[in-house]
């Protein structure tokens, strides 16, 4: 078939478009503005990109799929519908791109593309479809001769309900994205369980509370007693984790702190479930080399290292900077320097006492405009609020020759950083800015 993508810019729709591009589809696709993801497309999948939309886009196509991000006045959503064109929401397509495949679903509030990737890793000859670049084969997406996917679940807009897992891993539950579940707790827990309850197999953190009070039968993790001996290695000046897991020995990953050896156990057992070999598990472990913009070293020198995370919620980057802080004192910093991107209004103000709380131990903390993501702005006072920190209010940070520098809105340095541990947190366009690309 000849599919069109609306929006293919997207990490999420993009994966969708490879992914079909690996099962022979001839794809083609627009966005707003060019990006290294719209540039793979063209240059590795053959797709014809066009940008920005144009409605002659879709002429020619047997399906059009849009990203949820998509208006009903975009005009190529409007000449597909013109045209007679099958038209599908990414979460609607979803139904019959996987509708014949063996699904491993990852989901979970935090963790879901670290523990997809993983068990990319533990399962090499499976299709890969993650909502984050594995360093590991450098894109969101591997594909293989067959039916099998490791495949990361989106709670977000309930797609995960759609993504007809065989096996569905479940890192951790919280309330996010409660405005498309209209701040009902109970809708929203809700989905989590019918997502469970379509699996045959459910790969489970018992110790979440809500995970914890589900009846239905579970391969369970219990961290707090299945792992034991945690430690943290420095190899090459990178962060490793080394736990010994139940009576199957010792494993090491890529990645510093708890979470990421309770994301590696989840990986571990769904592998260990579909038979296999618990040192060809080991070994496939320490082939992940991580995620990109989740702890994301993108300068490493002696003096200065600067890592770039994708961490966009409290609880994502109180677990990070755990991490910092273990990963700064065994390369011998004395300063953990943020940058703080806020995503969106609505989590902001939701979880505004979570991220006060969050950022305890940095030394100190820059804070950029609020990155709306298509919400409408809303008055927060984040100066008054973050008041207790050494704070510093700008409009963006450049890094230019391995030196941070915080910019003022006229552009003016405002303060520059070329010593020392920092990181950029936020899921907006930080991770541009913090690698010098915008």
């Amino acid at each position: 078939m000849k599919i069109h993508f609306i929006g293919i810019g997207g990490i999420g729709i993009s994966a969708l478009a490879k992914f079909l591009a690996g099962e022979g589809h001839a794809i083609s696709g627009s966005d707003i503005r060019q990006s290294e993801i719209t540039d793979e497309l063209a240059l590795k999948f053959g797709a014809k990109i066009t940008i920005p939309h144009h409605a002659d886009a879709v002429e020619g196509a047997d399906m059009v799929i849009h990203s949820a991000a998509v208006r009903k006045n975009n005009p190529e959503y409007i000449r597909a519908k013109e045209l007679g064109i099958p038209l599908y929401a990414r979460k609607e397509a979803l139904k019959f791109i996987l509708k014949d495949k063996k699904v491993y679903a990852v989901g979970g509030a935090h963790g879901k593309s670290t523990t997809s990737a993983m068990l990319a890793e533990l399962l090499p000859d499976a299709n890969a479809v993650i909502g984050a670049i594995s360093k590991t084969f450098h894109s969101n997406v591997r594909t293989a001769p067959n039916e099998r996917v490791v495949f990361e679940a989106d709670e977000s807009d309930a797609s995960f309900l759609n993504c007809n897992p065989y096996m569905a891993v479940v890192t951790n539950v919280e309330p996010e994205h409660m405005e498309y579940y209209d701040y009902d707790l109970e809708r929203f827990y809700g989905a989590y369980e019918k997502f469970l309850s379509l699996a045959k197999v459910r790969v489970i953190n018992a110790e979440d509370p809500f995970l914890a009070k589900l009846p239905m039968e579970s391969l369970e993790l219990h961290p707090s007693r299945d792992i034991r001996e945690l430690e943290y290695v420095l190899i090459g000046g990178e962060p490793h984790t080394r736990f010994r897991f139940r009576d199957l020995g010792v494993f090491e990953v890529f990645g510093m702190g708890e979470h990421i050896a309770v994301d590696a156990a989840l990986a571990i057992m769904a592998a260990r479930h579909e038979g296999r070999d618990i040192e060809e598990i080991r070994q496939n472990l320490l082939h992940y080399k991580g995620i990109k913009k989740r702890f994301d070293i993108i300068e490493n020198r002696d003096d200065l290292v600067v890592i770039d995370d994708y961490g966009h919620h409290p609880t994502e980057i109180k677990a990070t900077m755990e991490a910092l802080k273990a990963y700064a004192r065994m390369r011998g910093f004395s300063k953990i320097r943020a940058i703080w991107q806020p995503h969106k209004y609505s989590r902001t103000m939701d979880n505004l006492k979570g991220f006060v709380e969050c950022f305890d131990g940095v030394d100190e903390l820059v804070i950029l405009p609020i990155w709306a993501a298509g919400e409408v702005e809303v008055p927060i006072d984040l100066k008054g609020a973050f008041s207790g920190y050494d704070l510093t209010m700008a409009e963006r940070v450049s890094k230019e020759g391995g030196e941070v520098k915080v910019l003022d809105e006229t552009g003016q340095v405002m303060k520059s950083f070329d010593k020392g541990l920092v990181v950029a947190f936020g899921a907006g366009d930080i991770t541009y800015q913090i690698r010098g690309l915008k």
